[in-house]
């Protein structure tokens, strides 16, 4: 794969039985979640980005009703305004948090868990530009039993 595609060694990971499945296992983290390094900066970048944007998107909600009239808006501006930004920075937090969670990872995680506890090997790969991982699909599906990726 290294060589057909012209990968870094960083990118290209063999896992098998004896690195084990669990997520403490050192090797398997380190094999299938190599990209430490920068997690805390995106992890802080999509709550802050994402609760502006539903801070946002309450305030927006809160213009709205102040457009269409609703009573109960326009008798209390103030407490409408402070409840609809909050409640929409919160929900922009929580979908913040949702993203950091990576789920479209726990699909391979499984995957290559499953795999190994069948005591077969995977062969995990990090491309990086569109064309890196157009040629490993179509490389790993040529010769593999079953082919996950992730977003």
């Amino acid at each position: 794969m290294k060589r057909t595609l012209g990968l870094d060694d960083a990118q290209v990971s063999l896992v098998g039985p004896p690195d084990g499945d669990a997520l403490s296992s050192p090797a398997f983290s380190s094999k299938l979640e190599p990209e430490q390094v920068g997690i805390w900066r995106t992890l802080v970048r999509a709550h802050v980005v994402s609760g502006l944007v539903g801070a946002g998107a309450g305030l927006l909600i809160y213009l709205g009703f102040i457009v269409a009239g609703s009573t109960a808006v326009i008798s209390t501006p103030g407490m409408s305004l402070v409840a609809m930004v909050f409640l929409g920075g919160l929900a922009g937090l929580l979908v913040g948090g949702l993203l950091t969670l990576c789920p479209d990872h726990y699909q391979v995680i499984a995957a290559v868990r499953r795999a190994i506890r069948k005591g077969h090997w995977a062969v995990v790969i990090h491309p990086i530009t569109q064309v890196q991982i157009d040629q490993a699909i179509a490389t790993l599906q040529s010769c593999s039993y079953r082919v996950v990726r992730s977003l």
